[in-house]
C-alpha cells in the first residue's frame, strides 16, 4: 500500500487544496492531509479548527484521513509509514520554495516528494490571499469550501 501525505497549515483550507487532495486519492492508496503549526506564521484559525474545516471537506472520500502533527515532517512520516509528500505547485515561486525541501527530506529519510500542477482555476488561490481579500470585505466565496466560508464570516 502507497500511503502519501498533503502536508500544509491550511490555515485555512482553499478549493486548490481540496484539489489537490482529491487528485492524490486517485492516485495512491492512502491519502493523509497532516495538519501542522507553522510558527512563522500568523495563524488565523487554531489546529484543531483547521483539523475540523479539512475533516468535514474531505473527509468522506474514503483513501482519505485527517491527522495533526508537529515537529518534523519526515519524523512524522516515518512514524506513519507515509512515503511522498505530494505537493501543489501554483507556479515557478512555488517551485523554487518546495525543490529544497525535497531534497532535504530525501536527504533526511529519504521521503520522496511528488509535485502536482495546480488547476488553472486555483494558480493565484493561496491561504493568506483569502485572508486578506476577506478581511478586507472582499467575496472568496469561490475560492474556499462553504464551512470555511462559514468560519472566515464568524471570525472576521
Amino acid at each position: 500500500m502507497v500511503r502519501v501525505v498533503c502536508p500544509g497549515s491550511f490555515d485555512p483550507v482553499t478549493l486548490g487544496h481540496v484539489d489537490v487532495v482529491r487528485r492524490a486519492a486517485a492516485l495512491f492508496d492512502e491519502v493523509v492531509v497532516a495538519v501542522g503549526t507553522n510558527p512563522s506564521k500568523n495563524q488565523l484559525f487554531t489546529p484543531d479548527e483547521r483539523l475540523g474545516m479539512l475533516r468535514r471537506t474531505v473527509g468522506e472520500v474514503d483513501n482519505v484521513r485527517v491527522e495533526g502533527f508537529s515537529g518534523l515532517l519526515t519524523t512524522w512520516c516515518a512514524e506513519q509509514g507515509v512515503t511522498a509528500v505530494v505537493k501543489g505547485l501554483r507556479g515557478a515561486a512555488d517551485y523554487d520554495y518546495e525543490e529544497p525541501m525535497a531534497h532535504m527530506n530525501a536527504h533526511l529519510t529519504g521521503l520522496e516528494t511528488v509535485l502536482l500542477p495546480t488547476d488553472p482555476r486555483w494558480g493565484f488561490v493561496s491561504s493568506s490571499l483569502v485572508k486578506e481579500v476577506a478581511r478586507g470585505g472582499g467575496d472568496v466565496s469561490a475560492l474556499v469550501p462553504p464551512v470555511v466560508l462559514d468560519a472566515l464570516r464568524d471570525r472576521l
